[in-house]
């Protein structure tokens, strides 16, 4: 099967009075037809940095500075300003953290989502505006919701209920990638599950690829095909989900796995000791090697590449 998206040694820089800010440092990963990855890390670690980077919607003083992202064979990043804003939701969507934050509270949702098709569209000839109507009430029934709910406002609407607008929008224009940005940050479980079925259910109408960022391993566990980890701005591990829990390779990723909650081990909660290091002046070699139960002298001064070490399982790790 092809690759429908080929992210090659990409590297965003944070440019500040300080110095540069190192939020991501050489990723590369590809992402096959109908696959879901789940980029999973602590906070800073590089996750939402990388997915904005795909979109180009990074703001100053953040700045792409080297890299290539593929998508169907064209680079994303060679694209000029108008043919990005053409590629985005038409070949590439964003479902972002926060629904309330990026809904516009003054519009309805009928004009928020026909503003997408109106922009991809209706310039083009290709739709009028009844059959965009028609189309925007097809996507809402298609996330579960009532078809009312394009007359109502978004402070109208529950939690749960924004964040599936924002899945109809992100789905409207059937986009061959998806990039989901903790889209289940602010609900609660129930609603989370059911969010995340919604997901997956227009995911697989539309026949999209799928990027998965959050910091819930377990919800990635359910979800995903594969798992990314990430830690300062690299990925340290890359594999297929049953792989990554049944045999973590990356010390990393043993901690993360071994920090989830067990029905076994009540009120043990074990965290990974330490924090995570600055972007600005990170440490040298490994940039785990502070926190490492399985540190060697080498991790201190050898930088280790991301290597396949078996069949599918990639890792970033002087130990093998």
């Amino acid at each position: 099967m092809s690759d429908v998206l080929q992210v090659e040694d990409l590297r965003v820089r944070y440019h500040t009075l300080a110095g540069p800010v190192r939020a991501v440092e050489g990723v590369s990963f590809s992402l096959k037809k109908g696959e879901r990855l789940g980029l999973v890390g602590e906070s800073g670690s590089g996750k939402s940095t990388t997915v904005l980077a795909l979109l180009r919607m990074l703001k100053p003083p953040a700045r792409i500075e080297a890299g290539r992202v593929l998508l169907d064979g064209e680079d994303l990043l060679q694209l000029s300003e108008d043919e990005m804003r053409q590629a985005r939701f038409a070949k590439i969507s964003l479902i972002p953290q926060g629904a309330m934050n990026s809904l516009n509270p003054v519009m309805r949702i009928k004009a928020q989502l026909l503003d997408t098709l109106q922009y991809h569209r209706q310039q083009n000839g290709h739709a009028t505006r009844g059959e965009m109507l028609d189309h925007i009430h097809y996507l809402l029934e298609s996330v579960g919701l009532n078809p009312a709910v394009a007359n109502m406002y978004p402070h109208e609407l529950s939690g749960g209920m924004k964040q599936r607008v924002c899945i109809a929008m992100g789905i409207s224009l059937q986009p061959r990638v998806i990039l989901a940005d903790e889209p289940t940050s602010a609900l609660d479980v129930v609603v989370q599950r059911q969010v995340m079925e919604t997901l997956g259910k227009v995911q697989e109408a539309i026949d999209a690829s799928l990027i998965l960022v959050g910091h819930d391993m377990g919800l990635m566990a359910q979800f995903v095909n594969t798992i990314g980890v990430m830690y300062a701005g690299k990925l340290v591990e890359v594999g297929p989900v049953d792989d990554m829990f049944e045999e973590p390779l990356h010390p990393y990723t043993q901690m993360l796995i071994a920090s989830l909650p067990s029905l076994e081990g009540k009120g043990v909660f074990k965290g990974i000791p330490g924090i995570t290091p600055s972007l600005l002046n990170p440490p040298p070699g490994c940039a785990f090697h502070p926190r490492c139960p399985k540190v060697m002298d080498q991790c201190r001064a050898v930088v280790p590449t991301l290597q396949e070490v078996r069949p599918g399982r990639w890792v970033s790790c002087l130990l093998y």
